[in-house]
């Protein structure tokens, strides 16, 4: 709010100049700084100024917005949208299940993705709340196309693990059976690559969350097939 200033009543619709910039009743003024000049000059807002804002609801790091400053927008709540991308890497709405032990199709790969995605999310739901899910857009992020290829698709999906894991990290810091209960490590598949070790140190036990030494195209697909479950 401290941003907006003075601005912060006259940013409401009916506190705005009139189509042809003539002045109403309502019209609320405000002090800013002539740039040019360098004094205070009174200033009321357009009719068709439109502010765009995004945010963080989530940021630790952002104090809650003030009442009277949100209800002075239209809020719209982004979410992941997994009908987007099964219709941007053209699966279908009929989900693969279950997924093969190996790819022999790209399609199997982009599957993989998605419902591995889809379970993280809906363990950070439980775990965290919907606020801390990860968004459609990191199968985006630097893409011209969708893969065409089993190659092309297993280089996707290795490229995309390493912001989905750090996120995860991020959002389960410090609780490293979070972690692996969002990875599906604790009580999934005997066969899944990362593994959560009991262990002792000083007489105390500690948490070790063993993982691949090199996540790539050759064992992403395993990693994503053991997330699932």
């Amino acid at each position: 709010m401290q941003v907006f200033g003075g601005s912060i009543v006259a940013i409401e619709q009916d506190k705005r100049l009139e189509e042809d910039n003539s002045i109403l009743v309502e019209t609320q003024f405000f002090e800013m700084l002539d740039p040019v000049s360098g004094n205070m000059v009174e200033y009321a807002l357009p009719k068709h100024l439109y502010i765009l804002a995004a945010m963080n609801q989530a940021d630790a790091s952002v104090e809650p917005l003030d009442v009277a400053f949100l209800r002075r927008w239209a809020p719209f709540h982004l979410r992941p949208d997994v009908a987007l991308l099964r219709s941007y890497f053209g699966l279908g709405d009929t989900k693969l299940s279950p997924l093969p032990e190996t790819p022999t199709d790209l399609k199997h790969v982009l599957e993989a993705e998605i419902q591995a995605w889809e379970a993280i999310n809906l363990r950070i739901r439980i775990g965290r709340g919907a606020e801390f899910e990860i968004g459609h857009g990191v199968f985006l992020t630097g893409q011209s196309s969708a893969p065409t290829d089993l190659a092309g698709a297993l280089t996707l999906a290795a490229a995309t693990w390493g912001p989905i894991y750090t996120h995860i990290g991020e959002v389960f810091f410090g609780d490293l059976r979070g972690v692996a209960a969002t990875l599906n490590v604790s009580g999934g598949p005997q066969h899944h690559p990362f593994k959560l070790n009991e262990t002792m140190f000083a007489d105390e036990p500690r948490l070790e969350l063993i993982e691949p030494s090199v996540i790539d195209k050759t064992n992403i697909y395993s990693i994503l097939r053991s997330v699932v479950g």
